[in-house]
């Protein structure tokens, strides 16, 4: 089985991720709070990160299914850390749909996909996730 992901330790606390599929390449930082240059992403805000995309792409998996459309909804992102040990204690989401102009229906099927999608289902019960949806 071929690996998914191909990383490499660049030095100055970066990697770089190659997605051996399509050849994309992302680069992570440490954050500046954890000796870091902060200049990328950091590998606990690809997590945060992770959380929010998983949950967009099921929506638009469902949306499409269902017939209708979220393209230009957004989302805001917040990742809170703890200490001791250092960790992503929360995420909180905010989805905003206001553009997309749906009817109950739909945003009842939205709703329904924020805890199901798999990244929110992989992470540990400890991880608190506040995501909230505007319609």
């Amino acid at each position: 089985m071929e690996p998914t992901i191909q990383t490499s330790y660049l030095g100055n606390l970066r990697t770089e991720a190659e997605h051996m599929r399509s050849g994309n390449k992302i680069i992570t930082d440490a954050p500046v709070d954890n000796h870091g240059k902060g200049e990328y992403f950091s590998p606990t805000d690809m997590l945060s990160t992770s959380l929010t995309s998983c949950i967009f792409t099921i929506m638009g998996i469902k949306a499409e299914a269902a017939g209708f459309s979220i393209e230009g909804a957004s989302a805001k992102t917040w990742k809170i850390m703890a200490e001791n040990p250092r960790r992503v204690a929360e995420v909180r989401v905010e989805f905003d749909f206001t553009s997309c102009n749906l009817n109950e229906k739909q945003q009842n099927i939205l709703k329904k996909l924020v805890k199901v999608s798999p990244v929110p289902l992989s992470v540990h019960d400890d991880l608190k996730q506040n995501v909230t949806l505007r319609f």
